[in-house]
């Protein structure tokens, strides 16, 4: 598939490895930067989603998305993205990445607005599937800022971006996809305003402390097929 990651914003807090293994598949380690686990929510704005060889139509190919992430090394070694669960605008692309992917996508009423420096999320799904009081919501509020020097974009920031595996479980076993795409152009970002429930309905206890955060305005990216 061929498609574009716009206005990404990158979310990320600390967890102890121990909280997130319980959450990945036999097969899988959560891979650790400075002795913790990490976990991402990044909301963004998909368009020109395509299969090669065809034209991205308007109205399908454009959607807001907002994953919820973390950083895994298979038993060969090989890192990549895990994912706890994913929204999507758009129902045909909810259906598509849970069949053809395996993905855990769900379908929510979302929406991406940009003004000036400011860029609001708005995302709420449709059929809830968590306990009480779980809705699986995720608005936030995040003023962009200048971009990242070199001594800026350090270490940290390239594992919490520079992601280009896969993994899911496909018919029982686990597969990993291919994904291409350039350098994150990273720029600050201060966020002013997030109300989510997305953290707990993975199985995950909600953040106690102030989150990383990185935004950009995007990147072309390609994922290949699923490989056993």
């Amino acid at each position: 598939m061929h498609h574009r990651w716009s206005r990404m914003t990158f979310v990320h807090w600390r967890y102890p490895p121990g909280a997130v293994r319980p959450l990945l598949p036999g097969g899988l380690e959560p891979e650790t930067f400075d002795g913790d686990a990490w976990v991402g929510l990044t909301p963004f704005l998909m368009e020109g989603v395509r299969a090669p060889g065809t034209p991205a139509l308007p109205w399908l190919s454009r959607f807001p998305e907002t994953n919820l992430r973390t950083y895994v090394r298979d038993g060969r070694g090989r890192t990549g993205l895990w994912f706890l669960s994913l929204d999507a605008g758009r129902l045909a692309a909810v259906l598509a990445g849970r069949v053809g992917y395996g993905l855990p996508y769900h379908w929510s009423d979302m929406e991406v607005r940009g003004s000036g420096r400011l860029v609001r999320y708005r995302g709420r799904r449709h059929r809830p599937t968590g306990t009480a009081g779980l809705v699986g919501r995720c608005d936030a509020e995040v003023e962009v800022g200048r971009p990242l020097t070199e001594g800026e974009r350090d270490e940290l920031a390239h594992f919490l971006t520079a992601r280009f595996r896969l993994f899911t479980v496909v018919a029982g076993r686990l597969a990993a996809a291919e994904v291409e795409h350039p350098p994150w152009p990273l720029r600050q970002a201060r966020l002013l305003r997030l109300d989510q429930d997305l953290v707990r309905l993975a199985g995950l206890p909600a953040p106690d402390h102030a989150p990383v955060l990185h935004a950009s305005p995007g990147v072309p990216v390609r994922v290949g097929r699923w490989t056993r």
